[in-house]
Order: C-alpha cells, then sequence, then structure tokens
C-alpha cells in the first residue's frame, strides 16, 4: 500500500516502505525501541526493593550537571508534580512501548517517547562521555521510528489507516 501523501505545504507525510528492506528495518526499530519503552516502563510497577517507582531522588540529586536542574528541583519540590511524575514515567513508558511494539498511533507514540527522551537526556547531562550518549541515541530512535511511519510495516497503523477514522487528514499524522 503506498503511504506517500503530502499535507497543505506540499511536504511528504509518508513513505512507501512495504515490502522494502528499509520498511523492515524500521518495523525492527520500532519494535526494539517498544519493547526497550514497554519494559522499562513495566519493571517501574515491579516495585524494585518493594518500593514504588519515585522519582524524588533522581530529580534532586541525579540531574546536578543539568542545565535545567533548577526546574527538575523544583518538580521534585512540588507535590502534585511529582505524584504526577510517579505516575506519567512508568505509565508513559509502558504505553509508548505498546503503541510501538503493535504499532498503533506511533506517531504519536513516537513523539512522546521523544518528550520523554529530551527529559532523560537533559537530566542525565553529566556529558562525562560527551554529549552523544544513550539517550540521545533513544531519542534519535524516536524521531526515526516517528518519521518514517514504522507503524505502516508490520503493524496496526497499516490496519487503521484502512478504515474511515483512518482515512482522515489528522489521522495520516498521528498513524504511522
Amino acid at each position: 500500500m503506498a503511504t506517500f501523501t503530502r499535507d497543505g505545504l506540499g511536504n511528504a507525510v509518508g513513505f512507501d516502505l512495504n515490502g522494502t528492506l528499509a520498511g523492515y528495518w524500521a518495523a525492527a526499530l520500532r519494535i526494539i525501541t517498544g519493547y526497550w519503552f514497554l519494559n522499562a516502563g513495566v519493571t517501574k510497577f515491579a516495585f524494585v526493593a518493594g518500593e514504588p517507582f519515585d522519582a524524588s531522588g533522581y530529580l534532586l540529586n541525579g540531574t546536578a550537571g543539568s542545565p535545567i536542574h533548577g526546574f527538575f528541583v523544583w518538580a521534585a519540590q512540588t507535590p502534585w508534580l511529582l505524584e504526577l511524575t510517579n505516575v506519567v514515567i512508568p505509565v508513559g513508558e509502558a504505553l509508548i512501548g505498546l503503541g510501538l511494539l503493535v504499532g498503533g498511533l506511533v506517531r504519536l507514540a513516537s513523539f512522546f517517547g521523544g518528550v520523554l527522551m529530551v527529559f532523560f537526556y537533559l537530566g542525565n547531562a553529566s556529558w562525562s562521555h560527551g554529549v552523544v550518549n544513550g539517550d540521545l541515541m533513544g531519542l534519535l530512535l524516536f524521531v526515526t521510528v516517528g518519521v518514517l511511519g514504522a507503524g505502516r510495516v508490520l503493524g496496526l497503523d497499516a490496519l487503521l489507516e484502512q478504515t474511515d477514522v483512518g482515512s482522515s487528514r489528522a489521522a495520516r499524522y498521528l498513524l504511522g
């Protein structure tokens, strides 16, 4: 199925990757990234050492080299925001990972995965080994999966695009 469409400005928002080596590679990247994030989210629910996930120690102490350390400290010291963070991180990681694994709403999942990776990258900003680290590579994975529309290859997005809901203009930006 050709997924090459253009938005109002003439910019391509999709590629025909079905049946190509590039398409299968994009699907592999999507599945690996999805498993990585699903695993990260689920293990936070597992109550490591009998304790529920709590980001406060990391936000206060683990982000000392970050250019936005003040923001992280403020987040840790604001009770409602800390509680929101303690829910959003594991739930978000699990839902993003699940979306990527099944290939559903891949561009939406990739966007939010990219947002989390920006915070993780800036939070781990000691950059003692240089500015290129695993968090930056994770961000690049989410951007790649989202740009290529990897959910259209061996994913639910290919099926969703065949429905009335998936044929709308807005759906073309969320699916992939």
